[in-house]
């Protein structure tokens, strides 16, 4: 079985000019905990809710004023959407990661994999995943992961504290 038979085909999407603040208010309502950044249909970066806490947050930028750009990881990792299911299993548990983002050949973004995904076509694999996972350093960083995401105001705004 390979990846495009089991990945996510519908994946929200962050451009690399959202600000910070568009993109966690999307990560927030959709309960993600990260997001792929793509620019001119290429993947150029991913966007992790400790990407925003940890680069953000700790320089002081403002998430109203600052963009995706600013704290992205721009190293991606990825699978292609022709790789076997078992394949992209050991990756994820190589990578310590719970989501990757599928490309095609032409690299564009077509998917996102993640380890429930992976539990629904081979039990095992998942398995053997989440046990990578659960042994990974303390450092490691997961990903998680094509509708772009909309990042309209919804036009309540919370006080300014004083």
């Amino acid at each position: 079985m390979i990846i495009s038979e089991v990945m996510t085909r519908e994946v929200r999407v962050a451009s690399p000019d959202d600000t910070l603040q568009c993109a966690a208010r999307v990560m927030e309502e959709k309960d993600f905990g990260s997001l792929p950044v793509a620019e001119n249909d290429r993947l150029v970066g991913m966007l992790t809710d400790r990407d925003i806490t940890i680069r953000a947050v700790a320089r002081g930028l403002a998430p109203q004023d600052s963009t995706v750009r600013e704290v992205m990881s721009p190293d991606v990792r990825y699978v292609y959407d022709d790789e076997s299911v078992r394949d992209v299993a050991k990756v994820m548990g190589d990578l310590h990661v719970r989501r990757l983002p599928v490309l095609n050949r032409d690299k564009r973004l077509v998917g996102i994999v993640s380890l429930g995904d992976l539990a629904l076509s081979k039990p095992t694999s998942a398995g053997d995943v989440l046990q990578s996972i659960a042994e990974a350093p303390a450092s490691s960083t997961n990903q998680d992961g094509m509708t772009q995401a909309s990042c309209a105001t919804t036009g309540t705004q919370r006080p300014a504290r004083q």
